[in-house]
């Protein structure tokens, strides 16, 4: 429907008021342009569209009686339907330019009032057209429903404007509502014209933004009655087969569109349809198909301030001819039209009664609702402001009539432009569009058969940027039934601890789910990738978030097999030190003077501190220890065997010495022994300071031979010094172990030497076997068989040079004679 508004010269207002007064006159101006409609499209009477040709009138009327605006002028209009034609609406605005008698392109013969400017068309296919001609006249045009986003073009369009949006916020914003509820595989069915290629166009661009893919695309054309079924078939089995549980209508709408959605009612029962404000201001689509559309989600521009109009549209009766097609459609009544069979027969309706003058058309369910209402009302309203702005303006205007004639569309395009809100800005945009906050409308129809429409939620899009949207999820009821969110995708979701691993195929919407790599989360539904975890992580059993490393050493409070250690450690030092206290209480006795009690102790002493450096290999490693627990470990033992040693040479010395004339008797005594322990120690110590000063031991966190464990343990930072610490103690064991061997049957009062050579025995196998197993094992197993070696070791010294002699000295304290040592060395 196209308007244009003419300013009336004074002479001709009392006509004009007449025309708007009487409704005969106003509805008999269109009456021809609507029958043609009808019977061209075979489309039921629209009430909305009724309304808005009733809000034109009521606007004008408003207008021409308010005298703060247009004072001393009145507006007029002619109106032309141009029945969602091309041909037909361009007919009209090159006959509206050309004026009364025939059409003549860029040709006006048009004498009394000046033609104001456009208001119109509601689709945007016949819109575009009629910018088009416009456009080359600077003639100002406001379309209340023009949607195209090639509007916008002021390049193309200068003196275009709208009180609509263009399709592009239209669908930022339903892509962002799409990504909201998850939905990422959806259906379209679209018209299949010039509106539907546009914004299916803007569809593919702004959901391949938000990672939404289309399941399929249906174009609903014209075709001829043979190939309906076909098509119809064929389209039932797309969307039965697809797993698409949600479908955007775009396009235009026509009658063809409303019977294809009818006829796929059956298979659309279940799912939830999303459409944008030009099929939601169609509100008669719910009224005639309202299983289809149940549930399902809409975007409406926000409703601007209008008038209550009810007294206005009841003035109206069923007499208007146009009107009373309506009457007969919804109210299934008339007013004794001679047509009445062949009424029934186009819109297949039942027996007719008469009409009984108490019905009014503001019952109508899609009548009450605003649809567009608002925008026509905003449309008239600016251009006249805009006029009012224009003739109260101080500029001077040219003597010459044809000059300013030619002027007018120019400067009412300026004061359109420059049009204010109420809040002070700028009425329209730059691209000409009146922006507001577009709501997200939830349609259920009630048991009573009433329409109820819920807003849910809304949101502002300007210059392309989205603010504060908001939607209130637990408002919606949607045609399942059950307050669940739909789920409309192509693949289930990949829970977090897996990742997407794209199908083959075009669509990457659709993917199969794979398990995070060793090492690698993902703490988020559906991810592209894995994050693989830092050095000092690791993933959890579900892999959806890294947790620390467990931190791998030998602790002596929380590990039971480092306490274990402790205890025997312990317990050894103890009883060491109960075995020193009882040699001190018995130091003059034979047995412990023999060979050497001063050894006996410093070896005492020193197995005993070898207990207690087990501790320094328990607990989390740190510099110091690192340091301490080697050197400590391998000097103590180094003394030990230092002792040992001394023993042993000790039992050979005093061989010799029995022989007369012996140079080995000024040998005997703590010279030999003590000089023994004091010159093997010090090379031992010489080591470890070289050891230390070259490359000392460190702390050190190994993060790659364990994957979930961190293993805190001491990098020995030089291996040569590690390992000549080692050697040098086993090469005195040899020697200590071979020389025992050799005097281990000497005759002697009370002679060691078998004892040593099994204390050595039990000492070097210990170290033998240690020393593979350490190599093949990590973290705290590592440092337990060294401490394992460390205890058994020294243990096996203890019990095999100690224990024989604490025995006598406790349960055989005859033998502990002088008297019965010089017996056997006789007998000997």
């Amino acid at each position: 429907m196209s308007v244009f508004l003419k300013v009336l010269p004074p002479e001709h207002a009392l006509n004009q008021l007449q025309s708007l007064v009487d409704p005969k006159m106003a509805s008999q101006r269109i009456i021809m342009a609507k029958t043609e409609y009808l019977c061209l499209e075979s489309l039921w009477p629209m009430p909305p569209y009724y309304r808005y040709f009733l809000t034109i009138q009521f606007a004008i009327d408003k207008i021409n009686k308010d005298p703060t605006i247009l004072p001393n002028i009145s507006l007029g209009y002619h109106m032309y339907d141009s029945c969602s034609d091309n041909r037909k609406a361009v007919k009209s605005v090159l006959q509206i330019l050309s004026g009364p008698g025939q059409t003549v392109p860029n040709y006006s013969c048009r004498k009394r009032a000046n033609l104001a400017g456009f208001i119109g068309d509601q689709d945007s296919v016949t819109t575009v057209n009629i910018a088009q001609i416009l456009a080359l006249y600077r003639y100002t045009q406001i379309s209340y429903g023009a949607t195209s986003y090639v509007l916008s073009n002021k390049n193309n369009y200068p003196s275009f404007f709208r009180t609509v949006q263009s399709n592009k916020a239209i669908y930022l914003n339903l892509s962002s509502l799409l990504q909201i509820f998850g939905w990422t595989w959806v259906g379209v069915l679209s018209s299949d014209d010039d509106s539907g290629d546009e914004e299916t166009q803007l569809l593919i661009q702004y959901l391949a933004i938000k990672g939404i893919c289309f399941a399929y695309m249906i174009k609903i054309r014209y075709v001829v009655l043979s190939a309906v079924d076909d098509i119809l078939k064929n389209n039932i089995e797309i969307i039965r087969r697809s797993s698409a549980q949600v479908i955007i209508l775009c396009g235009s709408f026509s009658s063809f569109m409303a019977d294809s959605l009818a006829k796929l009612r059956d298979v659309l029962h279940d799912k939830t349809l999303i459409f944008g404000p030009i099929y939601a201001s169609k509100t008669f689509l719910v009224e005639h198909y309202r299983k289809v559309l149940e549930g399902s989600l809409s975007l409406e521009f926000f409703a601007l301030p209008v008038p209550d109009m009810k007294h206005f549209y009841d003035r109206f009766d069923p007499e208007d001819r146009l009107l009373g097609h309506i009457w007969l459609v919804n109210f299934h009544c008339t007013m004794n039209d001679p047509l009445n069979t062949i009424y029934m027969r186009i819109y297949k309706c039942p027996l007719l009664r008469n009409c009984s003058g108490t019905e009014r058309i503001s019952d109508f369910t899609s009548f009450q609702n605003l649809g567009l209402t608002d925008r026509v009302y905003e449309a008239v309203y600016s251009l006249a402001r805009a006029l009012h702005n224009m003739y109260l303006s101080p500029v001077k205007k040219s003597q010459d009539k044809t000059t300013q004639a030619h002027n007018y569309p120019h400067q009412l395009n300026y004061w359109v432009k420059n049009l204010k809100s109420l809040k002070g800005d700028l009425l329209f945009e730059e691209n000409g569009e009146l922006v507001t906050t577009i709501d997200i409308v939830n349609w259920r129809s009630l048991k009573n058969g009433s329409l109820l429409i819920r807003r849910v939620g809304n949101n502002f899009i300007a210059n392309g940027s989205q603010q504060n949207f908001s939607i209130r999820v637990e408002n919606i009821v949607w045609k399942t039934g059950i307050n669940k969110i739909p789920k409309s995708q192509c693949s289930e979701n990949c829970f977090p601890g897996t990742r997407k691993v794209p199908r083959t195929g075009i669509h990457s919407c659709c993917y199969d789910c794979a398990q995070c790599s060793e090492g690698e989360v993902s703490n988020v539904s559906d991810s592209e990738n894995c994050q693989q975890c830092r050095y000092d992580e690791w993933p959890n059993e579900k892999k959806d978030r890294c947790v620390p490393k467990l931190l791998n050493f030998l602790s002596y409070s929380n590990d039971l097999l480092g306490m274990v250690f402790a205890l025997f450690s312990s317990i050894l030092c103890a009883m060491t030190g109960l075995i020193l206290l009882l040699f001190i209480s018995h130091q003059d006795t034979s047995i412990v003077k023999a060979n050497n009690r001063n050894l006996s102790f410093t070896l005492l002493i020193s197995i005993m501190l070898s207990f207690l450096c087990v501790y320094l290999f328990l607990g989390c490693p740190n510099d110091i220890t690192c340091l301490l627990r080697q050197v400590s470990f391998g000097i103590l033992f180094t003394i030990s065997i230092s002792c040992v040693l001394a023993k042993t040479i000790i039992v050979c010395v005093a061989f010799k010495v029995t022989k007369p004339g012996s140079l080995w008797q000024h040998w005997l005594g703590t010279k030999l022994s003590n000089a023994l322990v004091i010159s093997c120690s010090s090379i031992q110590v010489i080591i470890c300071i070289i050891w230390l000063s070259v490359s000392p031991p460190f702390k050190e966190l190994d993060t790659s031979s364990y994957q979930d464990k961190i293993i805190v343990q001491c990098n020995e930072g030089s291996a040569i010094g590690f390992y000549s610490v080692l050697g040098y103690m086993g090469f005195m064991a040899a020697v200590s172990f071979v020389l025992a061997f050799t005097v281990r049957s000497l005759p002697d009062s009370f002679n060691e030497a078998k004892y040593i050579t099994f204390s050595m025995l039990v000492f070097c196998s210990v170290w033998i076997a240690m020393i593979p197993a350490y190599l093949s094992t990590r973290g705290k197993y590592m440092v337990a068989v060294e401490i394992f070696a460390i205890l058994s070791s020294s243990a096996g010294v203890l019990g095999c040079i100690f224990l024989p002699k604490c025995y006598i000295i406790l349960w055989r304290p005859e033998r502990n004679t002088k008297t019965y040592l010089m017996e056997k060395r006789v007998l000997q």
